[in-house]
């Protein structure tokens, strides 16, 4: 973005994207997934990430801030 390479985030939003629209092209199973923070509205629609059925993001980030502290916590009680 600094190097003028796309106008604006709405720009970015539209070539990049995920939305509905996007999503139909995949595999009716499909979930989305984002690891956090996420840029609503940019990366995908706001709606979309809220979505019950299709978005597994809330869920993620949850769980990978359990994975993070379990992680510090056998890394912290190493013995050399």
């Amino acid at each position: 973005m600094t190097a003028h390479l796309l106008p604006s985030l709405r720009e970015y939003h539209q070539r990049y994207g995920i939305t509905r629209d996007r999503l139909k092209l995949c595999h009716d199973d499909v979930k989305v997934l984002h690891p956090g923070p996420v840029n609503r509205g940019v990366e995908i629609d706001s709606d979309l990430m809220d979505d019950p059925v299709l978005s597994l993001i809330s869920e993620q980030v949850t769980n990978g801030v359990a994975v993070r502290m379990a992680l510090l916590y056998l890394i912290g009680n190493l013995k050399n």
